[in-house]
């Protein structure tokens, strides 16, 4: 027999296996409706898995700290024994939890970057890594108020940031700034761990070496996995006595020093200063669109810097009419700060989460006037463009404003 004559009648019987099979489909399955149960099904598994991995809310209690830097400690964050979180939501690795905080009688969001392991949830825990900012309104009340046994309540995992085998190369370039370090360690665990099938090449710029966030853990990583993990610190200080690493910041000719670029991922973390150098250094690769993943930075700390922000509102204050169901209020707003932050600063209690306009969360409504857009952050669908939805973490007044906002979950 030719093989051109086998494979033509395995094709034929393979078709008619399947024709078969079919005219078997609705017998069989009247046959499964008479052995079912009449018994009413009481439950729902599909749900319960659903509110299980992705929870609108957990209640957390603080169970270590640990000091990492002078200015940065990681938080072990485990259920709450009090309240009904039985156990931590799943997460892929590069993900972020979204802590409501009340700060002086006043309820706000914050993203931050889960820092321990998906394998680590299973084991009841999460870590968070947090560096304390100069004037920051949220950090400076942690490091004063939270202490072991301290109630912390989260939303669920959160974020695109993390690795996808259908889309993402198996060689991961992460360039981290700062606490953008975070995620980083989640994902370099769980490479380890054999929970993520990749490579990790880490370039990592800091302003001092005292900045560096957690030197000796990914120093003992790289040494125990040097077939995984490799890590570069980029310094950009004057003084450098860290041996074995770069001078400057992450340019064009350090990447390809250590790294291919046209095959690999990339995965981007830190202040929105690096994102501004480090996007125009990757544009000279040339690289899809998609091999390119970026972490949501979170508000734009100084509006201003963007040349098309109109500066001649910069010393203004708005008022914003605020429609939330039956409830109408009138409040002050900052031109160069958010309207989240304003209706944070109102106490209204607005549903936020990654406060970077990617996830949607905060979406309201734009009645009248008129409002500057972060074009950084502008993730919004073109049908919410059409009609007027915009971002509150992501918009800034520049006229008096009318809106509709959802109420918080």
């Amino acid at each position: 027999m030719s093989e051109e004559k086998e494979k033509l009648d395995i094709t034929i019987k393979s078709n008619t296996r399947d024709l078969f099979a079919f005219t078997k489909l609705v017998p069989n399955r009247k046959k499964r409706f008479e052995r079912a149960s009449s018994e009413p099904i009481t439950g729902d598994p599909m749900n319960e898995l659903v509110v299980r991995l992705h929870p609108i809310r957990q209640y957390l209690v603080i169970k270590e700290i640990k000091d990492e830097t002078k200015s940065t400690k990681t938080f072990k964050l485990v259920p709450d024994p009090d309240l009904n979180t039985k156990k931590l939501a799943y997460f892929r690795a590069g993900q972020y939890l979204s802590l409501k905080v009340q700060v002086n009688g006043v309820l706000i969001t914050r993203p931050y970057s889960i820092s321990s392991t998906p394998s680590e949830a299973l084991k009841g825990y999460y870590e968070i890594t947090i560096r304390k900012e100069e004037h920051g309104f949220l950090t400076e009340f942690i490091w004063d108020n939270w202490k072991i046994g301290t109630k912390v309540e989260s939303s669920g995992p959160e974020g695109y940031f993390f690795f996808e085998p259908l889309r993402d190369l198996k060689q991961i370039v992460g360039i981290a700034g700062g606490s953008g370090i975070t995620p980083f360690r989640s994902i370099a665990k769980a490479i380890i761990d054999g929970t993520i099938d990749a490579r990790l090449t880490l370039l990592y710029g800091s302003s001092e070496e005292d900045d560096i966030i957690y030197y000796h853990e990914f120093k003992e990583m790289e040494r125990n996995n040097p077939t995984k993990i490799k890590i570069v610190y980029v310094l950009s200080c004057d003084f450098v006595a860290l041996e074995e690493c770069e001078k400057g910041f992450i340019t064009k000719e350090i990447i390809e020093k250590y790294c291919d670029a046209n095959s690999s991922t990339f995965f981007v973390c830190g202040p929105q200063i690096m994102y501004n150098f480090v996007e125009k250094e990757l544009e000279k690769f040339n690289l899809p669109v998609k091999r390119i993943r970026r972490e949501a930075f979170g508000e734009v700390k100084d509006i201003l810097t963007h040349p098309e922000f109109p500066k001649e509102v910069a010393e203004k204050i708005f008022k914003i009419k605020i429609n939330i169901g039956d409830l109408a209020k009138e409040i002050p707003a900052i031109a160069t700060e958010s309207v989240l932050v304003a209706l944070e600063r109102a106490n209204l209690n607005p549903p936020s989460k990654c406060r970077s306009g990617e996830c949607g969360f905060c979406r309201s409504l734009l009645i009248d006037g008129k409002i500057y857009i972060n074009p950084v952050s502008d993730w919004r669908k073109s049908g919410d463009k059409r009609f007027n939805y915009f971002h509150p973490c992501a918009s800034y007044p520049i006229t008096d404003l009318e809106i509709i906002i959802p109420r918080a979950l």
